[in-house]
């Protein structure tokens, strides 16, 4: 007698759906973040259960600072992405999961504690009404992160205006101007100051409310109290607030509706004195399809540009960044190289760094170069420009007045040779050319010659200040 086939039960399907939806996210997730990001991040992120009382969808990943990563980085993404699905999910939580907490954790230093003094960021009673249930709107799940304070900003010459204007609009005395728009491509820290002025203005302000989200987060909330007909709370609400952060405000362009509420809100907030900030990775006069008189608010303050990190600046950052993992040695070479050469944006930095000395701990290998250009392929890929010896040649050339034939002469006076093994090293730390290529490149020199040249500029860098400082200045022409 044939074996009858089982039907699946309600939590069963409940379960496939889930998975199936799950599926769907995540490919999108994939096209958008790149498959590196996604493979790292999103793809072992396991789906947990469903409460239909509150709405809240379980994430889980394996460690806390996995799932620190992902909620500090992916948490509106993944929520908003969760609503276009299935419209019975209204939270997102993610956690670690509760069955791999014995799992060895990596020991990142402070990146994951959370001190008693930076709890009360995270308590909804500070950055929430406490009245109005209307969607999840200052809700915890969109807190503050306690990790990203001005303590913890790294200023230089790219940054300097605009992390003294945040701490102008945290700081206790009226500020000259509101509202202040935070402009920077991705990756250079706005998102870091709009929390660090969270911070510090409740710090100074310890019963004031506060509302930080992203646009998305904004449009998530407008739509649903528009679809439950709450919009009298939504206003309400959201006005009651002393502090309003909007990050990444150019999405927000296009949504006439959630365009207007804005503008009405941000009026209703200025005339009685609030503090507004917003961010965005474009001018306000660059943003594509805002009514004219949003474009005037977002403006009328100040807007105080975030430019790209130099070599310095990059350089600084990691070596703060560096003690939070003591007492772990990591040399300078590979400092120097990853500032060098991740320069797209701060936020990759800093994760490239993340991400060689996870794989160093878990791996129990020491931090070299060698496993830096293992471990950091795509990043270091995506990164490079790409800089030709012809490129380095003539950059040294000018910059040591000498004539360009000099590179493959057989001269050999000091005045022309120093600057001929300076570019044989800069070809060699700047391009992926072999010795035998780079010594064809300066006369059809022999590969041993090369070798000579790199190993000696190394050590006159270590050893004498003006060779070291020439060679800054040329690697900072090169890769501008």
């Amino acid at each position: 007698m044939a074996k009858t086939e089982r039907e699946p039960t309600a939590d069963e399907l409940e379960a496939m759906g889930l998975q199936a939806d799950w599926a769907d996210i995540s490919t999108g997730l994939r096209k958008d973040l790149g498959a590196q990001l996604h493979s790292q991040w999103i793809k072992p992120i396991q789906l947990g259960g469903l409460c239909k009382d509150t709405g809240t969808l379980d994430l889980f990943l394996p460690t806390d600072f996995s799932a620190n990563w992902v909620a500090d980085r992916f948490a509106d993404r993944l929520s908003l992405a969760w609503k276009i699905a299935r419209g019975d999910i209204r939270n997102v939580r993610i956690q670690v999961h509760p069955g791999r907490r014995e799992l060895s954790e990596l020991r990142l230093g402070e990146e994951n504690k959370h001190t008693p003094s930076n709890d009360h960021a995270l308590d909804s009673s500070a950055i929430a009404l406490a009245s109005g249930q209307v969607g999840t709107l200052g809700q915890g799940s969109v807190g503050l992160d306690p990790s990203q304070t001005f303590e913890s900003f790294v200023t230089g010459n790219a940054n300097v205006l605009a992390c003294n204007a945040a701490q102008r609009m945290a700081a206790t005395e009226t500020p000259q101007f509101s509202p202040l728009y935070l402009k920077g491509a991705t990756g250079q820290g706005k998102t870091h100051l709009l929390h660090a002025i969270g911070h510090t203005y409740l710090a100074n302000h310890p019963r004031a409310r506060i509302f930080y989200c992203s646009a998305e987060r904004f449009m998530v909330e407008f739509v649903q109290a528009l679809r439950q007909n709450e919009m009298i709370e939504f206003k309400a609400r959201l006005r009651g607030f002393d502090l309003l952060l909007v990050d990444d405000i150019q999405f927000i362009i296009g949504k006439a509706s959630a365009q207007e509420e804005l503008l009405y809100t941000i009026d209703a907030l200025l005339a009685e004195g609030k503090r507004l900030i917003f961010a965005a990775d474009r001018a306000p006069q660059a943003l594509d399809g805002v009514e004219p008189r949003l474009l005037s608010r977002l403006s009328m303050g100040l807007v105080a540009d975030i430019a790209a990190a130099d070599i310095d600046l990059r350089r600084t950052i990691l070596e703060a960044r560096l003690k939070r993992f003591a007492p772990l040695e990591v040399p300078g070479d590979v400092i120097e190289f990853l500032a060098r050469t991740i320069t797209r944006n701060i936020r990759e930095l800093v994760g490239g760094l993340n991400k060689l000395i996870a794989y160093a701990q878990l791996t129990g290998q020491a931090v070299s170069l060698q496993l830096a250009e293992e471990q950091l392929t795509d990043i270091l890929s995506a990164n490079r420009r790409r800089i030709t010896i012809d490129e380095i040649q003539r950059t040294v050339c000018q910059f040591y007045r000498v004539d360009r034939t000099e590179m493959s002469s057989r001269r050999r006076a000091r005045a022309v040779v120093r600057p001929r093994q300076v570019a044989m090293y800069l070809s060699k730390v700047l391009t992926p050319r072999s010795y035998p290529e780079i010594g064809r490149k300066f006369g059809g020199r022999d590969h041993s010659t090369v070798i000579h040249a790199v190993r000696l500029i190394e050590d006159l860098r270590k050893r004498d200040a003006d060779m070291d400082g020439d060679v800054r200045s040329l690697l900072r022409q090169l890769e501008s």
